[in-house]
């Protein structure tokens, strides 16, 4: 088995070289992310500027880039052999909720799973514990031997930061969602000119029973499918008659 694995903290931090070294004992894992922190990335290419690639070790190399560049050029360049998962993380703090739409580690995994392989983020919620949320990791993969897993969906896992013993089970869930963020921090920096700072996300606003919120705060394991076809179906007919009504 060949691994892929990314990230959007940066190819030095704690938590994909935790990751990498516990799946290096059931697979072949090449490391290829960022140089440097790249967190809120979201989707973002690099489109105007060259890439460049360094090696950092072996089958690890640090992307002038963003996560999704990571990914790419890894898929599109560096790897001829097959891969079989890409994984991104495990990513210092939560992608809970709204976060997927803002965090580089589920969209890098994203980039993944539309270059055609099957792909998962994992977070650790909090800074403490990245062995905790390997180890789920590996029992994933492991798992995905004896009955395979979706292949249509990414996998966005979230991993309570307690120790191994202390989890309290597993959740497949759905998004919960947080309110909207505080505005922003003015300050001035020694030039007197001002900076601003955006604030951190505010707590949660729909984190009931079943959502990925709800299983961390229990601490589960949560994991949430997600998809890329952002279609709200639901609302289609209603969009349809508005056109009918004011157009005509």
């Amino acid at each position: 088995m060949h691994i892929l694995i990314s990230n959007d903290d940066g190819v030095f931090a704690e938590g994909i070289n935790i990751l990498a070294d516990a799946l290096s004992e059931i697979a072949t894992i090449t490391v290829v992310a960022p140089d440097r922190n790249h967190s809120g990335a979201s989707n973002s290419l690099t489109l105007e500027n060259p890439l460049r690639v360094r090696q950092v070790g072996e089958r690890r190399y640090a992307v002038q880039g963003t996560p999704t560049d990571s990914v790419h050029i890894a898929m599109n360049e560096l790897i001829s052999e097959k891969i079989d998962f890409v994984i991104t993380g495990i990513n210092h703090g939560a992608n809970l909720g709204d976060d997927v739409l803002y965090s580089g580690t589920v969209a890098a995994a994203t980039e993944g799973f539309l270059l055609g392989a099957p792909a998962i983020a994992v977070s650790l919620c909090g800074s403490m514990h990245f062995h905790t949320a390997a180890q789920v990791v590996k029992k994933v993969v492991l798992g995905d031997r004896e009955q395979s897993l979706p292949r249509n969906r990414i996998i966005n896992i979230n991993v309570p930061d307690c120790i191994w013993d202390d989890l309290a089970g597993w959740q497949v869930t759905h998004l919960g969602s947080r309110h909207r963020a505080e505005g922003m921090i003015c300050e001035t920096d020694p030039r007197g000119k001002a900076i601003y700072w955006i604030c951190p996300p505010r707590m949660t606003q729909y984190a009931g029973w079943g959502t990925d919120f709800y299983a961390i705060e229990n601490k589960c394991v949560s994991l949430t499918p997600l998809h890329v076809d952002l279609t709200a179906y639901d609302s289609l007919e209603a969009l349809s008659q508005w056109v009918s009504n004011t157009t005509e």
